[in-house]
Parts: C-alpha cells; sequence; structure tokens
C-alpha cells in the first residue's frame, strides 16, 4: 500500500472506531455523522468520502469478504468442490479480520434486530453480495451449476453464517472469545453445505 493508502485505512478505521464508541455510550439514533467525523478527528463532509452513509459504518468489510470469495473461486484447486470453495473463503476471510467475530459484529447484529434502517441495509448488501458470489461460482462452474442453484448454493452458505453469527453473539461468553465464534460458524457453515457435496458431483 502506498503512504495515501495507509493514510486512507487509518482513517476509515478511526471513523469505524469512533461510530462502535459512540454508538455503544449514546446509542444509534443519538449518534450523527458530525459526531463520527469529529472522533476521528476528520470534517463532516470528508466522512461521506469513506462511507456513503451512517448505516454503512457498520459494514466496513462487506466488499472485502465478496473479494475473499471471488478469488478463492478464481484460484480454486481443479478437484475442489463449489461448497468446499465457499468454506475455504470463509476461513481465509475470518483469518484475515475479526470483523465477523469481534465487537463490531455484536453490535452490528443487535442494530439489525433494533434499527429498522440498518436492517434494511444489512439486507440490500447480503443480497448485492449474494448474487456476485453466485454469478462467479456459476461461470466458474458451467457443467455443473446454473444461476439457481449457483444462487441457492450461495444463500444457504450466507444464510447459515447470518443464522449462527446472531446465535453465536447473543451469548456473552461467546462473545468474548473470536476464535470459539470461528470455530463454531466455520462448523455451522460445514453443517449446512454437506448435502451440496452430494448434489453437484459431476
Amino acid at each position: 500500500m502506498s503512504l495515501r493508502d495507509r493514510k486512507r485505512a487509518r482513517t476509515r478505521q478511526a471513523l469505524v472506531d469512533a461510530a462502535v464508541d459512540l454508538i455503544e455510550r449514546k446509542g444509534y439514533e443519538a449518534t450523527t455523522i458530525a459526531d463520527i467525523a469529529a472522533a476521528a478527528e476528520i470534517g463532516t463532509r470528508t466522512f461521506f468520502s469513506y462511507f456513503p452513509s451512517k448505516e454503512d459504518v457498520l459494514f466496513p468489510e462487506t466488499d472485502r469478504r465478496v473479494r475473499v470469495a471471488v478469488d478463492a473461486i478464481a484460484n480454486r484447486s481443479p478437484d475442489e468442490e463449489p461448497a468446499d470453495v465457499l468454506l475455504r473463503a470463509l476461513r481465509e476471510a475470518n483469518d484475515e479480520s475479526e470483523d465477523m467475530t469481534g465487537p463490531l459484529a455484536a453490535l452490528r447484529i443487535r442494530l439489525t434486530m433494533e434499527v429498522a434502517a440498518v436492517r434494511g441495509r444489512a439486507l440490500q448488501l447480503q443480497w448485492e453480495s449474494q448474487r456476485e458470489i453466485a454469478r462467479h461460482l456459476t461461470a466458474a462452474y458451467p457443467d455443473r451449476l446454473d444461476a439457481v442453484s449457483a444462487a441457492a448454493l450461495v444463500g444457504a452458505f450466507v444464510g447459515a453464517a447470518t443464522g449462527a453469527l446472531s446465535t453465536l453473539m447473543e451469548d456473552p461468553e461467546h462473545r468474548a472469545n473470536p476464535a470459539a465464534i470461528r470455530e463454531s460458524l466455520q462448523k455451522a457453515t460445514d453443517i449446512a453445505l454437506c448435502p451440496w457435496r452430494r448434489q453437484i458431483k459431476p
């Protein structure tokens, strides 16, 4: 990364950290974009060069996770099953970041349940991500997956991850142990995708 890219990455992370802290202390509705920008020591207008909305600060790594999945599909081994590619992508994404297992994940899940605007953005991002990953899977396995089966496979994968995380984050003991969350998340998605290994054999 260039110096400019590193500075942008630090500022972006500062905005996420500030948003988590402020929302935890003041609540979602009482926290404004101006508050978040001030806590990160940037101007309010500059905030919008990093995130298009307050809701998006809660989903800072969605694009990265999609890229990890797309890269895993592109770099698959010749005998790697579509379900196994997705499971590998999940491991790689969680090895690189705690976005799905740390404090932000717990806050994001709670706000998704409580705040309509956050829930709407979460569903939109999930839908867009599933479509993108499914499109790449279809192209990678043209003899084994059509658009519908690829969408169903990715939907099962994302649904299992979402359901498992929602349950895990309700337990304070799990929230305090990201490693245990990663292990449980991997197990849950593996269970959900087991039938697909039998269904889409060549």
